[in-house]
């Protein structure tokens, strides 16, 4: 063990083959960040190959960093991840505690929850947008029907009725507008992802000190202040841990925003890239760097915050 030469060496092949991995897209990325790249252009062929001759500098950040899209893309990252995070915790810690429970059929009740985080984003996606947000053939269009139709019917009785005729009629939401299509995104996602939080926070409650609660109990503490005093203060690590690679893969979402809006007012970063990809790849790399600065201001965040974690 003295000698550490020989596992260093081991080492060596996997660290060159990962800054491989991870160095020549993003020298890739930053080349093409700095030229006119451009697959189609007629009136200047000479843009689609990617020639240092086409050197533009700061051009493509400039374009992109005025481009109409650019800060709603920024506004809607932040927003939708924020959502998801937000969501996704405070559903996983509620269900987590309610299943760390005894009760017959747990171990059932426990599969079943986890089983939404194995469905494919973009299967997730078409289900929801179709079965169940769809304001005419998905549930949501047949629930609202039916509560219009129950309160038609009360509308008849003799004392309700008046009450019941004042009444607005209920419209569907669609989902797909403009104003709308993040939250579809939102909900979608939660769904797919409060399994995970459920996961880490049921497993972590398994270490949970039952000889603090059994003393708290004892000195008359309800149950809210035991969770609040020693159960979040137990999961705080989890916690930050769930709030990390969430963060990490919801900066990535693609699937969800193509499938539900095509991008219609509800862009972020990567979808913003994926335009601009389609014909503009120096446009589009600029934007992928500025999408890997946005990433690394979140992970320097989450990482300080673990770190405070940690170190508590």
């Amino acid at each position: 063990m003295a000698d550490r030469r020989l596992p260093r060496l081991l080492q060596t092949p996997a660290v060159i083959l990962l800054l491989i991995w991870m160095l020549i897209p993003l020298g890739m990325t930053l080349y093409f960040s700095f030229i006119r790249y451009v697959l189609n252009s007629l009136r200047r062929p000479e843009w689609t190959t990617p020639s240092i001759e086409n050197w533009r500098g700061f051009g493509n950040y400039t374009f992109v960093w005025n481009n109409d899209g650019f800060w709603l893309a920024i506004y809607n990252s932040v927003f939708i991840v924020t959502s998801i995070i937000v969501l996704t915790v405070t559903l996983g810690l509620a269900i987590a505690v309610l299943v760390n429970r005894k009760f017959p059929g747990r171990g059932i009740v426990r599969v079943l929850l986890i089983s939404p985080f194995f469905v494919m984003p973009a299967v997730n996606a078409v289900l929801w947008i179709n079965m169940i947000l769809d304001p005419v053939l998905g549930l949501q269009g047949i629930a609202v029907a039916g509560i219009n139709d129950f309160i038609a019917g009360l509308r008849d009785f003799p004392v309700l009725g008046a009450f019941f005729s004042l009444w607005p009629e209920l419209e569907p939401i669609s989902f797909r507008a403009t104003q709308t299509s993040a939250i579809a995104v939102i909900i979608m996602v939660t769904w797919q992802w409060t399994p995970f939080a459920v996961l880490i926070f049921m497993t972590s409650l398994q270490s949970e000190d039952q000889q603090q609660k059994e003393a708290a109990v004892l000195d008359g503490a309800s149950p809210w202040s035991m969770f609040v005093n020693l159960t979040i203060p137990h999961l705080s690590r989890p916690i930050a841990i769930v709030v990390m690679i969430q963060a990490i893969f919801h900066l990535s979402l693609y699937a969800e925003i193509e499938i539900v809006s095509r991008g219609n007012g509800n862009k972020n970063l990567p979808y913003l890239i994926g335009e601009f990809a389609t014909n503009n790849i120096g446009a589009a790399s600029a934007a992928g760097i500025f999408a890997v600065i946005l990433a690394n201001i979140v992970a320097i965040f989450l990482l300080r915050m673990i770190s405070k974690s940690l170190m508590d």
